[in-house]
């Protein structure tokens, strides 16, 4: 928790809550740019009431008023448009009512937590991104963002005739997984066997890197000894060879489908990496095939040449997306 932050007497609350943290910053009136206020792990609370009520605790160490914010808008792991938020990788759900309750006399609006990274790629600057190879972000077109964190999100940003912003959210993390090498192949036939239907985030998220792992594994007849996605990328790092197989494809994968993404949506305006485990990785980004899986596109490869690909390194696009979003409605 910010302890020293200077609260304004009228404000707004913007959460980006995820499978892992939930963020919380406060917004002043006609302000669009989010001061940090509290950051908690998703792990750490049975349930979205408790963490509620720990904010709630915090504001009021923080002396914020007790009539509670203006406007509220969460950005949530989940779909949005529900009464009640079920978490697609966390226990927690909450209802729209007594999210009210809680907050008092706040005016809530929810939306999925890539809805709200989407709508702050045109916010974000040089400082807040890191390019992997060439290409370029066009001014006006089309972006979009993948995000492979505790699970896979999607989404992107267009413009109106007026050239505002618009975000087309969706559950772009579910779509069917597409394999292209050979071992990619054998990896899906072991993924299969486990889950049945595979979806891109069976390998594009934290537990994706595990599984990519295990199945490397049994292919290779090799133990499998680390259990984290953490202790995976490390030891990839330190160049433990099936480790760094793993880590290998699974950003090989990533260039794949942001590639399908960049053709699927015509993002001449670049195609964004948000989630946490690029950035932290990036190093075995850069060395990996992800470029080159962006563009092995067939006949279509020059269309993805002229597209930039982005890491995002903001330390919360999806706090800023949410207070632009939230400054668009009052």
């Amino acid at each position: 928790m910010s302890d020293s932050t200077h609260i304004p007497t009228h404000y707004h609350l913007v959460g980006d809550i995820g499978g892992t943290n939930a963020r919380f910053a406060f917004v002043p009136p006609g302000a669009h740019r989010p001061t940090a206020l509290a950051k908690y792990l998703v792990a750490d609370f049975s349930c979205f009431d408790d963490v509620m009520a720990r904010l709630l605790a915090d504001w009021r160490q923080l002396g914020l008023p007790e009539a509670g914010p203006d406007k509220t808008c969460f950005a949530v792991a989940a779909p949005p448009h529900l009464d009640t938020i079920s978490f697609t990788n966390s226990p927690w759900r909450f209802d729209r009512a007594l999210l009210e309750r809680h907050l008092q006399r706040s005016s809530i609006t929810i939306i999925n937590d890539f809805a709200a990274v989407a709508r702050a790629l045109p916010a974000l600057t040089d400082s807040d991104v890191e390019q992997i190879g060439a290409g370029a972000s066009s001014a006006g077109a089309p972006m979009v963002a993948i995000g492979p964190g505790t699970g896979t999100g999607v989404a992107t940003v267009v413009y109106d005739s007026n050239e505002n912003p618009l975000v087309i959210g969706g559950e772009g993390g579910h779509v069917d997984y597409a394999p292209i090498s050979d071992m990619e192949f054998d990896v899906l036939k072991r993924l299969r066997a486990r889950f049945g239907r595979v979806s891109i985030e069976r390998l594009l998220c934290g537990a994706g890197i595990v599984n990519i792992y295990q199945a490397l594994g049994d292919i290779r007849g090799l133990p499998a000894e680390l259990i984290s996605p953490e202790d995976i990328g490390t030891a990839a790092q330190h160049d433990n060879p099936l480790a760094a197989e793993a880590m290998a494809m699974f950003f090989a994968v990533l260039g794949s489908s942001a590639g399908n993404l960049a053709l699927t949506t015509g993002a001449m305006g670049g195609v964004f990496i948000a989630g946490g485990i690029a950035p932290r990785y990036i190093d075995l980004l850069r060395r990996s095939d992800f470029r080159a899986r962006f563009l092995a596109k067939g006949r279509f490869a020059d269309y993805n040449t002229n597209i930039g690909t982005f890491v995002i390194t903001h330390e919360d696009p999806g706090l800023l997306g949410a207070a632009l979003h939230l400054g668009e409605r009052l």
